[in-house]
């Protein structure tokens, strides 16, 4: 068994969703995935539950690129390395497709631009059902840092890109991800339009660069279009125990918590209290992942 080639991406949470406005935005988180192509089955179970690698292989194929080594499609295999909960919200469909794009552009030795393995990642999700939206501001977060504000009715992927950000300073915050396990069911389109007012104060929060409160915001949108119950407590126990901003992520089930780094009591009370008072919830530390801001050479 060979490995042909490698790619990586990483998690990201919900700023804007997509369904509510038609704009959507997402925030890379320190959550890696790494994908490895290989030309015999590994040993290791591998989990694709939704066929999304599968539909990687076909909208690769679908855009025009050969594959590796004069390969078929049936010689192909994939090993799947990931932190990223699946099935919670926090972009794992997404970061997948995206790093076994770059294993096939590995495998190829071709160059691509972003916009082209963000275009090719949005067509797999749609293809195996696991996005409403083609989920393009997902797919841009897992494939680079920090954030980007997408017009999902846009024309091209490069010209949906209507604002983007480094994101909260990651020294600055502790990111704190309440894991539930997998969601049962996504939302209908339909059930957006009631929060709509909701999405709207997150968009402003997102045009305003203040990201925490959009992620507020969006969160109590989601909450009551999913109507869970279970996350409006923990999110309100959240802020009243000392968290800045705290939301379900996607259409959950995760939840979000962010703490100041320099609260450290804070942030210690909110471990204890998601530990001992919840059960079947797993606690996740990760950081924002900021893009590199370039210096102004004309300073």
């Amino acid at each position: 068994m060979a490995v042909i080639g490698k790619g990586q991406a990483h998690g990201a949470c919900s700023l804007l969703h997509a369904a509510g406005l038609g704009y959507g935005c997402s925030m890379a988180l320190n959550l890696p995935v790494a994908v490895r192509l290989l030309d015999k089955e590994s040993k290791r179970t591998l989990s694709d539950p939704d066929g999304l690698l599968e539909a990687v292989i076909d909208i690769w194929i679908a855009n025009g690129h050969s594959l590796p080594n004069g390969l078929e499609k049936g010689d192909l295999h994939w090993a799947v390395a990931s932190k990223i909960p699946p099935r919670q919200g926090l972009k794992s469909s997404a970061a997948v497709s995206v790093a076994a794009i770059r294993a096939l552009i590995s495998s190829t030795k071709m160059q691509l631009e972003d916009k082209d393995i963000v275009l090719m990642s949005a067509q797999a999700q749609l293809e195996a059902g696991v996005s409403i939206t083609g989920s393009i501001d997902d797919s841009w977060a897992c494939a680079t840092n920090g954030w980007k504000l997408i017009d999902v009715n846009a024309e091209t992927i490069e010209g949906g890109v209507l604002l983007e950000g480094s994101g909260p300073i990651a020294e600055d915050w502790h990111v704190m991800i309440l894991s539930r396990g997998e969601r049962v069911s996504r939302p209908e389109p339909e059930a957006f339009a009631a929060q709509q007012q909701n999405f709207i104060q997150a968009l402003n929060a997102i045009q305003e660069g203040q990201e925490l409160v959009a992620l507020t915001w969006n969160g109590r949108a989601m909450v009551t279009i999913t109507s869970d119950s279970a996350a409006r407590k923990m999110t309100n126990d959240a802020f009243v125990n000392g968290a800045r901003s705290s939301g379900l992520t996607g259409s959950g089930s995760a939840i979000m918590v962010i703490t100041p780094s320099v609260s450290k009591p804070s942030y210690e009370r909110l471990m204890k209290l998601f530990s001992t008072r919840y059960t079947g919830v797993e606690i996740i530390e990760t950081t924002f992942l900021n893009t590199e801001v370039v210096p102004d050479e004309t300073e």
